[in-house]
């Protein structure tokens, strides 16, 4: 019975431990999709216009869409969520931008989704 209670628990925080890494690993994607067009901003275009469904891009697990506007970058979660779920989006990206000059601010927008605010 002790090694029943043993393998479960084992199996439990390697379960808990799994799903930050693969939570790292989510993040480590969106933040190479964002930071791809934060510099693009500085160095490619002015800004995207407000019609810029070309330049949309999906992260590989397809959690994730990114697409920018003039000088914002919409982040978008592609599956069903609550508020808390943006809340630490955002949290995430305010986080990864916060020494960034080029990063104003992230912040929920009206829609529920996440800006980060690169304009001038």
């Amino acid at each position: 019975m002790k090694k029943l209670k043993v393998i479960i628990m084992t199996l439990m925080v390697l379960t808990l431990v799994s799903f930050g890494y693969v939570d790292e690993i989510e993040n480590e994607e969106l933040y190479q999709v964002t930071d791809g067009f934060v510099k693009s901003l500085q160095t490619t275009y002015e800004s995207y216009g407000m019609f810029s469904e070309e330049h949309t891009k999906h992260t590989k697990d397809g959690l994730y869409k990114v697409q920018p506007y003039g000088r914002l970058i919409n982040v978008k979660i592609k599956k069903f969520v609550n508020d808390n779920e943006y809340e630490k989006l955002k949290n995430k990206l305010k986080e990864h931008y916060k020494n960034n000059s080029n990063v104003n601010d992230v912040y929920i927008c009206g829609g529920g989704t996440v800006m980060i605010d690169c304009r001038n």
